[in-house]
């Protein structure tokens, strides 16, 4: 055997990967068996490969490189080793107790590459191998583990799509194109064709080559083929590397039918999903066979899917675009689409509605994470429902308008009023027809637009939904019409029309037994106009029965608002610090839920706060941030000279101590600090300035 090893020379650059080399070695030096497993054209070969470079010097005998992709008879799979190895063909009988009695006494590194189709037979070669060679280490590559006793993995995902994806395809983009690079004036197109193609380095290498005839902007308008489109790769590469079809086909090749048809009905979910999502989704009327949970777990040990476990322990399973789209394909032959598009709308729709029943438990912090980790797939519940599917009308309007109603906590309490405005526009166009689901689309929808600024759609939309709630006899839409209409006075700075109409929902709410965070929230409005009017031990007292009524039933959001009330009362007090106390702690549940509108309310409130504290400089920062996030929000303050006493009084106080040149700097410094900075500042008072 030729000691030199067969290295193949590198034809391109490694990029990125230094982490995953660096672990790699590690393995290499502590194991005998690793092998990296991860999605076709994630560049598990070429990490091998990289990898098998940097330690040759460790093996006497050095690094012997066998490609496997080709062997589909496993009867070749002995002597296909041995070629590689470049062993003679001596023995009469079986290659293997030769292959390994000529190993024994080496040192040296076996990288096996494309394992899969022979998977089970290469599985033994290596545990033979291993058990008779002990100088012998192998580096394996493949989409799935071998199984090997003492073997440990390193699991290969794509490439970050904002840093060494971007680098990756210019670099292969120059490479072909002289000249290349990415500017400013298509950086935005490069990152967005980076992340549509999942920072898969193989797709981002094809990608590069069409830039011969496409530029990026023309290549991003014909992803939607991206198969047809990501062809033509290095003729010199393995067949299952020169074509993004091809790559993926191979993984689809490898799987048993009851495999490949979960990874069609997968398909349906956009970005991660659960078990049981899954298990309901995928349901079919399949004869008895391997179940939905052993199936996805097999799909994992393909590198069809991805696993990842949250900081909560929960399991959630991924699946990169390009396998996604390979997977519709498939389901779109078998005329399943719409079937399993409607169970997953339907697992969407029930998931909503059992996170709007558990908004108001203790259980809110996790219903607001379960939530934005299923936004994407709530999305397209959404879609199949407002929309239609393939070119059809939407078939069932009314689910679209429950499931758009339902998200009511989602659009309001966590900070997306702009995407409800959306979702409910859309449910009030699709149908005109009274009922429940609509009534409550109304009533959100105007609760959405005031808290925009929007009050002339607000006004329209809410007196059309008490009008026909009264037609109707839909006593809790009635209810709700009112609150917001009395919500829609009192950020309109109408105290009187605002205790009225709160008020009486109020009352309405006590007669119909409902509560729940709404209901909180309308005696916190109700403590507000209080405040705004005057009346500041009234208010302090409807804020505290809702902060404990808050506190018995595990509710945090509407908490923060009533701590909000709270903080604002001290401050009028004279107790800054109490107020500061309140408001930091109803900041920090603002932040945790991202709800945009409670969080701006208190960092203004801060704002003068800390000016009150001797730190003017730094009040004016926060005035800045907030500034910066009512651009989220929409009319910054609700145009309400209530609700902008604050900010007026911290304003005046400021410009006064800095003067205007240092104000409206220090206005840029904190329009320039992300949310979670302005939080974090803002909840770590500045030592105050000397003065004078």
């Amino acid at each position: 055997m030729d000691t030199a090893g067969n290295l193949p020379a590198e034809l391109t650059g490694l990029v990125g990967r230094g982490v995953e080399l660096a672990e790699l070695s590690e393995l290499l030096a502590a194991g005998r068996l690793i092998t990296v497993t991860g999605a076709g054209g994630v560049g598990k070969t070429r990490l091998a490969l990289r990898a098998a470079r940097r330690l040759q010097d460790r093996f006497r005998d050095g690094v012997w490189v066998v490609e496997l992709s080709g062997t589909r008879n496993a009867a070749l799979l002995d002597r296909t080793v041995a070629d590689a190895l470049r062993l003679p063909d001596r023995a009469a009988g079986p290659p293997r107790p030769a292959l390994a009695g000529q190993l024994a006494d080496r040192e040296l590194l076996l990288v096996l590459d494309g394992f899969d189709l022979v998977h089970r037979q290469a599985a033994a070669l290596v545990g033979e191998l291993l058990r008779r060679a002990p100088g012998l280490r192998v580096l394996a590559a493949g989409r799935r583990p071998l199984g090997v006793t003492g073997e440990r993995l390193l699991t290969l995902g794509p490439l970050p799509a904002a840093g060494d994806a971007v680098r990756l395809f210019a670099e292969r983009a120059a490479a072909v194109l002289p000249g290349f690079a990415v500017t400013e004036e298509n950086a935005a197109a490069v990152a967005e064709l980076c992340t549509r193609l999942d920072g898969l380095p193989l797709a981002l290498e094809l990608a590069a080559v069409r830039l011969r005839a496409l530029s990026v902007e023309q290549l991003l308008e014909r992803l939607d083929d991206r198969f047809g489109l990501l062809t033509g790769g290095d003729p010199s590469a393995p067949a299952r590397h020169r074509q993004l079809r091809t790559t993926i086909g191979w993984s689809h090749e490898l799987c048993t039918p009851a495999q490949r048809l979960l990874w069609a009905r997968l398909s349906v979910f956009a970005d991660g999903f659960d078990l049981d999502a899954a298990e309901y989704a995928c349901a079919g009327a399949e004869p008895a066979g391997p179940g939905v949970a052993e199936t996805l777990a097999e799909l994992v040990d393909q590198s069809v899917l991805s696993r990842e476990e949250g900081p909560d322990g929960q399991v959630r399973y991924r699946m990169l675009e390009s396998v996604r789209e390979y997977g519709a394909g498939w389901l779109a032959s078998l005329g399943e689409e719409s079937r399993v598009r409607r169970r997953h709308r339907d697992w969407y729709l029930g998931l909503a509605t059992w996170c709007e029943l558990e908004w108001f438990s203790p259980r809110q912090s996790e219903v607001a994470a379960r939530v934005t980790a299923d936004l994407p797939n709530l999305r397209l519940a959404l879609e199949f429902s407002l929309d239609g599917f393939a070119g059809e009308p939407p078939r069932e309007p009314a689910v679209g308008q429950y499931l758009a109603g339902a998200l009511w906590f989602c659009w309001v309490g966590c900070g997306r009023l702009g995407e409800g405005r959306h979702w409910l526009e859309r449910a009030l166009e699709v149908s005109d027809a009274p009922s429940e689901a609509r009534a409550k689309v109304m009533w959100v929808f105007g609760y959405v637009a005031l808290l925009q600024g929007d009050s002339a759609a607000a006004l329209d939309v809410l007196q059309e939904c008490r009008l026909e709630a009264v037609a109707t006899g839909n006593e809790a839409a009635e209810a709700y019409a009112v609150h917001q209409l009395g919500n829609l006075a009192l950020v309109s700075d109408d105290m009187s029309r605002a205790e009225r109409f709160i008020g009486e929902a109020l009352r309405r709410y006590r007669r119909i037994g409902e509560l729940n965070s709404n209901v909180l929230m309308g005696q916190v409005e109700l403590a507000m106009a209080a405040a705004f009017r005057g009346d500041v031990p009234h208010a302090v007292r409807l804020a505290e029965e809702v902060r404990d009524a808050c506190r018995d039933h595990g509710e945090r959001w509407a908490l923060a608002y009533a701590l909000y009330v709270l903080a604002y009362a001290a401050w009028l007090a004279g107790e800054p610090e109490r107020a500061r106390r309140l408001a930091e702690e109803s900041l920090a549940i603002e932040h945790a839920f991202h709800d945009l509108v409670g969080a701006v309310l208190v960092l203004e409130l801060l704002a003068l706060i800390t000016e009150g504290e001797g730190a003017p400089y730094e009040a004016a920062v926060l005035q800045g941030a907030a500034g910066r996030l009512w651009e989220s929000v929409g009319l910054p303050l609700f145009g309400s000279r209530y609700f902008n006493a604050p900010h007026a009084v911290c304003e005046r106080r400021v410009r006064a101590a800095l003067g205007d040149p240092a104000y409206t700097a220090a206005l840029r410094d904190g329009a320039a600090l992300t949310l979670d900075q302005t939080v974090q500042r803002a909840l770590v008072p500045t030592p105050p300035t000397p003065r004078g």
